[in-house]
């Protein structure tokens, strides 16, 4: 038998052959890879039905009569007459405001002599005309010139002799005896009470649930227990280009003592709610970054994105135009989880 001497060196190269052996056996015995599983998200659900949807929304409005005039001046002059005060009821044609008959601006005497003249001159036209004295084209000419004479007296009168143009109520006196007026400022103002106007703007959404015609009710926290019935007397076609809003106007009849008063702030409620039964969804199945809105359909355990155009909402359902179909299942919690395409299991409450 042969003895066989390894010297230190041959003996950790030999110990690396057996190692490497032993780590290469060990390899055929390949364990198998792990999986990892399809994400999954517990989802609760509700349906998309049909069904009756009654909103009322509290709007802020601002009070008019129903018919309402604004005295301005026409021209810059002294005031000399303020005839009326507030709450006088005044006749249509009435005078509120007296202007300088005498100032640079009104050139009231001047229209005046000028048709005086001109009159007296027609005058002594149609005599002579009666003697055949003068051709009818001489008539004529003079009948032309007192006419525009007296239109241009008529301009200057109204314009130091401020009347109102309906009857009503003195609601606003904004100039007193001496008063330097402005062009186009406003000196009285006369309305109608007996019946008032409320002016309020509402969002495009719930324009487009409003007819003219719908009840209103007017109320004031000045006056707890003072509510008024009223209805829609006129709608705006089209949106402020500012706000995007939608004008509208009620009539109402005003409280026996006239309480509701122009110029006033009032709260006006209004019920808004879609015809028929319309296609609504829990507001918790909606998603939206204040522009678009989306929902998850549920389909065969799996969740797709779906955007919506909504219409009104009550503060818990929702009201879908258009992107579902009735008894469409959607997600209602679990959908900030979600992405298109999601595994999802459906669990109770």
């Amino acid at each position: 038998m042969k003895t066989y001497l390894f010297t230190g060196a041959e003996s950790l190269i030999a110990g690396l052959l057996l190692f490497g052996a032993g780590g290469c056996g060990a390899g055929h015995d390949n364990a198998p890879e792990s999986v990892v599983p399809p994400q999954v998200v517990p989802v609760e659900t509700a349906l998309a039905e049909r069904s009756p949807l009654g909103v009322t929304r509290l709007f802020t409005g601002s009070l008019e009569g129903e018919e309402q005039a604004s005295i301005v001046a026409k021209i810059s002059e002294r005031v000399t007459a303020v005839p009326v005060r507030v709450g006088v009821r005044v006749k249509r044609g009435d005078v509120m405001v007296e202007l300088d008959r005498s100032g640079t601006s009104s050139q009231y005497y001047q229209a005046e002599a000028a048709f005086r003249n001109a009159q007296k001159s027609l005058e002594r036209m149609k005599s002579l005309y009666a003697e055949g004295a003068v051709a009818l084209q001489s008539l004529d000419g003079a009948q032309t010139a007192h006419d525009v004479a007296r239109a241009n007296f008529d301009a200057a009168r109204s314009a130091v002799v401020l009347t109102t143009p309906i009857a009503g109520v003195v609601t606003a006196v904004n100039c007193s005896l001496g008063d330097l007026t402005a062009p186009a400022q406003v000196l009285v103002t006369v309305a109608t009470v007996d019946r008032m106007k409320v002016t309020f703007n509402l969002n495009e959404t719930d324009a487009a649930n409003v007819v003219p015609g719908a009840p209103v009710t007017v109320s004031s926290e000045a006056r707890p227990g003072g509510a008024v019935a009223g209805k829609i007397v006129q709608l705006a076609k089209s949106a402020d280009v500012r706000s995007r809003s939608f004008e509208l106007k009620a009539l109402f009849p005003n409280t026996p003592d006239r309480w509701y008063r122009p110029g006033m702030f009032v709260k006006v409620t209004l019920a808004i709610s879609p015809p028929g039964s319309p296609l609504v969804v829990p507001n918790a199945a909606i998603l939206t970054d204040g522009v678009d809105h989306r929902v998850f359909v549920l389909r065969g355990g799996r969740a797709f994105r779906r955007p919506v155009t909504v219409g009104v909402t009550d503060g818990e359902r929702t009201v879908i135009l258009s992107g579902l179909a009735e008894h469409d299942t959607l997600a209602t919690v679990g959908i900030n989880s979600l992405r298109d395409s999601m595994l999802v299991k459906m669990v109770d409450r």
